[in-house]
């Protein structure tokens, strides 16, 4: 893998982590906020709280690993001259 397919693969991973974490921001704004209306508890606590944080946990859990799976590739950083 050259130089400039390295850069080019980063900048790949870059965006999409970007765009998860925008993504993973509305979910927990809709997780959160968007459920603070609805008279539920769970494990004696309100709604929202527990999608709040926990389901936001296991939302980005998720984002990870589609980031992984899909977008990320292992390659070597090291000090070799490709061009």
């Amino acid at each position: 893998m050259t130089d400039y397919e390295k850069l080019q693969q980063i900048k790949k991973e870059a965006v999409a982590t970007g765009v998860a974490l925008i993504i993973l921001i509305i979910f927990w704004c809709a997780a959160g906020f968007g459920v603070s209306g609805v008279d539920v508890k769970m494990f004696n606590l309100p709604l929202w709280s527990v999608t709040g944080t926990v389901g936001v946990w296991i939302f980005a859990m998720a984002l990870v690993w589609f980031l992984l799976k899909f977008f990320f590739k292992d390659m070597d950083l090291g000090e070799e001259n490709t061009k």
